[in-house]
């Protein structure tokens, strides 16, 4: 059995199909972690999710912001952003189904050493902090969605909180955060959620979250993740496709005309898709990557 690790692929259905043909991709023989963000941005974002939602307990997949994102407009809470592509999976019959589907999906997952996330872990995290938080905020998305979502983003300051919001939905909102949107730090591991940027243009006084504070000297040195995990994850399309003994980042940019990556769990080796003509829009304006 083969463990194949892809990033995120938004909707770049025909994209993925190629990189599933490269892998000879067998679900009754393999099987296939994804980090999230499996519509919007790309053209065939319904396409996608129903071929994920078929495959069982072969594929898991873990929640990001833009996954939340289909959930908060399935619900009434948002509106559609400018680059929104999600209209078909709003208008699709099964579109209740889909998106019940979808609100089941983990935050994390855990195997041995390996921790699959959309966007990261906040530095100063132990491991019971971030299976905390990760078992808070499915809880509180199972629980009560709407209020989850109103939690959520308020924190964003995308929308209004219609009403109460419980103790256990603003946690978990909070630790959802983290989970799907963090990219980098300051000095005391406090997240910058706006920075959206490629690794040389980080602020000064703030750093990747997988990386150690060493201000005043030269650089960075990396910083064991807590527990001995490796984190795989997505979310940096900027950064891009990116190594290290404690991190990968598997976000090689499909939806804007870079390419769609897996990697085998087993030996560590990539297979990398470029993206096939018609699954990328046009070049993304500031601030629109994410």
């Amino acid at each position: 059995m083969t463990t194949w690790v892809v990033g995120d692929v938004h909707g770049c259905f025909s994209t993925f199909r190629a990189l599933l043909r490269r892998i000879s991709w067998r679900a009754e023989r393999d099987r296939m972690w994804l980090v999230g963000d499996l519509g919007n941005r790309g053209p065939d974002s319904l396409g996608t999710l129903r071929w994920v939602r078929d495959q069982g307990d072969s594929v898991v997949s873990v929640l990001g912001n833009h996954d939340l994102h289909l959930l908060a407009r399935y619900e009434g809470i948002l509106g559609a952003r400018r680059r929104d592509t999600l209209d078909p999976v709003l208008e699709a019959a099964d579109a209740g189904a889909l998106c019940d589907w979808l609100a089941d999906r983990p935050f994390v997952h855990r195997e041995g050493r390996e921790l699959l996330v959309h966007a990261g872990v906040p530095p100063d995290w132990t491991l019971d902090d971030i299976e905390r938080g990760a078992e808070l905020a499915r809880r509180a998305l199972r629980q009560d969605r709407r209020g989850f979502l109103d939690a959520l983003y308020a924190l964003r300051g995308e929308a209004a909180e219609r009403g109460p919001v419980s103790p256990a939905a603003a946690d978990g909102a909070r630790a959802a955060s983290a989970f799907t949107r963090l990219r980098i730090v300051d000095r005391e591991g406090a997240p910058e959620f706006a920075f959206d940027g490629p690794p040389e243009a980080i602020p000064a006084g703030y750093r990747p979250w997988f990386e150690k504070s060493n201000f005043g000297k030269s650089g960075f040195e990396r910083s064991p993740a807590p527990g001995g995990l490796r984190v795989l994850f997505g979310h940096w399309a900027a950064l891009g496709l990116m190594v290290s003994e404690h991190a990968v980042c598997l976000d090689s940019g499909c939806v804007w005309g870079g390419s769609l990556t897996a990697m085998r769990l087993e030996d560590g080796s990539f297979v990398i898709q470029p993206a096939v003509p018609g699954d990328s829009p046009p070049p993304p304006s500031k601030s629109e990557i994410g």
